[in-house]
């Protein structure tokens, strides 16, 4: 196929734009570098088949020649960069969507959504399957990044019903592997870095609140998965091994071998207090299913850290 993958980038699209490669398809990565890295795509730049087009799908999106399929996946997507760009991610999760749709409308193609567990906000039901319809605070600071997808899915939803678009959307859990940004307010990414800087890992709130962490190459698999058929979704992709954030706090320094203790900090408002998906449509429907461990796909995501960090952060490490 020829794939357009807006957001391309970033932590999740670098990732698909390499399995969409690695099978032979023919990318298109359209990214206004707002939060992606080109670094991300090092190792295809330059490669036959693979178009990198910096812009900003907000201000529309046009490709020249055919499209087989659109991947939108452009927005920020950690609490550091929406809370930062509140403006920018209720643009492209409307007009950037809006723009991505049309695209695959002119072209005939295969449209797939990367929405958000986000959509749930802070569940009364638990765990959370598809047809939970969310406890969501639209006036809340995280209500511009729950709100944009929650209006990405009811516009992607209107285009296959008006316009006869075939959509699908995937509602992505937390994610983590290699290239997380060290600073982007993710918890693995958070404490990852803190552990190997020897800094006291933060804590929010009184750490029992729950997550489940899904390692970027499963996620991925989910997504191709999605693109390759015609289920309209939504489908949740994610990992159903809950955690405690304590008990992802006590993983990474057992992997880290740090001594760092840990910090509390108020819970910030709105923050959910148990997240964890139910993946049963993804198994029936996409024969999906999450396969790596999360004590392997940490020491994964571990050993790439101590790679991309700057010798002195880990020279301080190793002193203490």
């Amino acid at each position: 196929m020829r794939v357009v993958v807006t957001g391309g980038a970033g932590f999740v699209g670098s990732h698909l734009c390499e399995a969409l490669m690695a099978r032979g398809d023919e990318v298109i990565c359209v990214d206004n570098l707002c939060t992606g890295d080109i670094t991300n795509l090092a190792a295809l730049r330059g490669q036959p088949g693979f178009t990198f087009v910096q812009a900003d799908v907000s201000s529309g999106l046009d490709v020249q020649g055919p499209v087989d399929a659109v991947a939108h996946l452009a927005s920020p997507a950690s609490p550091a960069d929406y809370l930062s760009l509140p403006l920018q991610t209720l643009a492209v999760g409307s007009r950037g969507t809006e723009y991505a749709l049309e695209l695959a409308r002119r072209h005939g193609a295969r449209f797939v959504l990367a929405s958000t567990s986000e959509v749930y906000g802070d569940p009364l039901a638990h765990p959370q399957d598809e047809e939970y319809w969310g406890h969501v605070n639209p006036v809340g600071p995280r209500s511009v990044y729950d709100e944009a997808k929650r209006y990405a899915e009811a516009v992607t939803v209107a285009y296959a019903r008006h316009h006869g678009v075939n959509t699908g959307i995937v509602r992505i859990f937390n994610t983590y592997g290699p290239r997380l940004r060290p600073h982007d307010g993710r918890v693995v990414s958070t404490f990852i870095r803190q552990a190997l800087a020897g800094e006291p890992l933060t804590i929010y709130g009184d750490g029992t609140q729950t997550r489940s962490f899904c390692y970027v190459d499963d996620l991925v698999r989910g997504i191709v998965a999605m693109l390759d058929c015609r289920e309209p979704g939504p489908v949740n992709l994610g990992n159903p091994d809950e955690r405690t954030v304590l008990e992802l706090a006590e993983l990474v320094l057992r992997i880290t071998g740090s001594d760092s203790g840990l910090r509390r900090r108020p819970l910030p408002a709105d923050d959910p207090v148990r997240r964890c998906p139910v993946v049963t449509r993804a198994l029936q429907r996409l024969e999906w299913k999450p396969r790596i461990d999360i004590e392997d796909g940490l020491r994964t995501t571990v050993s790439w850290f101590k790679a991309s960090a700057p010798k002195p952060v880990l020279a301080a490490a190793e002193a203490r």
